[in-house]
């Protein structure tokens, strides 16, 4: 499951629209219309569902990385 985000049109930045779905089930789902409040330029945007994306956050962790140690000879 992800986030469904659009794109504020008066900053360009990516907001969370506050909704979640998963993405391929976002993708084949019909064509809707919403409205979400930008806490960023505080406006609310009307939105069709063919402009957002769901951002789904990565399943892959980062290993920890090696560290090494020095020894005094």
């Amino acid at each position: 499951m992800g986030v469904v985000m659009i794109k504020c049109p008066e900053t360009g930045r990516a907001i969370p629209t506050g909704m979640e779905a998963d993405r391929e089930r976002f993708r084949c789902s019909p064509v809707f219309f919403a409205r979400t409040f930008c806490l960023i330029c505080k406006a609310s945007h009307e939105w069709f569902a063919r402009e957002a994306w769901v951002h789904e956050p990565s399943e892959r962790r980062l290993k920890p990385k090696a560290t090494l140690s020095l020894q005094s000879a």
